[in-house]
């Protein structure tokens, strides 16, 4: 089953994960939930989808994710793995054809590096919205987050390539981009006016199958996170 509407408490507990699939719990404007997203097709993996309130969770979920975070991933056989980073790695491991993750130990130890970076970022592209939305000067946060994406786009000059993992897209990129994607409905496009490297692979990004299959447009973001901070989301918002 794939379901585009979210499934709330006191909602029927799915059937079977189909065998030959695998899963994924998710929402439909989540960043985290979208780096397994854009896992799954850019290794062309047959899942469904079960989009979940996360204002009224059910009850069956929390028992399958006690956390009740998504993404959340079901196999056939019940197993369950959570976390964005895990549910990516147990993907590209499983699903040996087009491998997203380097082989090389250090490669990958530099990846990891490089995602444990990226998690210090994050919180700068919730804390700057919010702090503007509250009538808060913001100045200082927007300066902070500039200085870390210009470390960012002295990774890519050092490295000399199109993306943080070489000539092609690899699991780091994924794990970066859905953030990038929410920049202009941010309003923070212009943290990237002194990053060119960082400019030209957004838009090596955007050309992606995967990030075309997982994006939204800026007016649908803008839509639905408006209602995010108010306190009420629409997570069915467009359908």
């Amino acid at each position: 089953m794939t379901t585009e509407k979210c499934f709330a408490k006191g909602s029927q507990t799915p059937g079977p994960v189909p065998k030959g699939h695998i899963r994924l719990y998710s929402m439909r404007f989540c960043p985290f939930a979208q780096r397994t997203r854009l896992v799954l097709s850019a290794k062309g993996i047959k899942y469904d989808t079960v989009n979940i309130n996360l204002k009224d969770k059910p009850e069956w979920f929390l028992e399958k994710n006690p956390f009740g975070l998504v993404p959340t991933l079901e196999t056939p056989s019940g197993q369950v793995i959570y976390e964005s980073p895990i549910t990516c790695d147990y993907l590209d491991e499983v699903y040996t054809d087009k491998k997203l993750l380097p082989a090389d130990p250090y490669e990958k130890a530099q990846q990891k590096m490089m995602l444990e970076h990226f998690s210090k970022i994050t919180p700068y592209f919730y804390k700057i919205p919010v702090g503007k939305n509250n009538g808060e000067d913001t100045s200082v946060l927007e300066g902070e987050l500039k200085e870390k994406l210009a470390k960012l786009n002295e990774t890519l000059v050092s490295k000399k390539s199109k993306f943080f993992g070489g000539d092609s897209i690899t699991m780091i990129d994924y794990m970066m981009w859905p953030w990038f994607e929410r920049l202009e409905m941010l309003e923070l496009k212009h943290c990237l006016d002194k990053t060119p490297e960082l400019q030209k692979w957004t838009e090596c990004m955007l050309e992606d199958h995967a990030v075309k299959e997982t994006i939204h447009s800026t007016d649908t973001y803008k839509a639905f996170y408006k209602t995010y901070f108010e306190g009420k989301p629409n997570y069915d918002y467009g359908l």
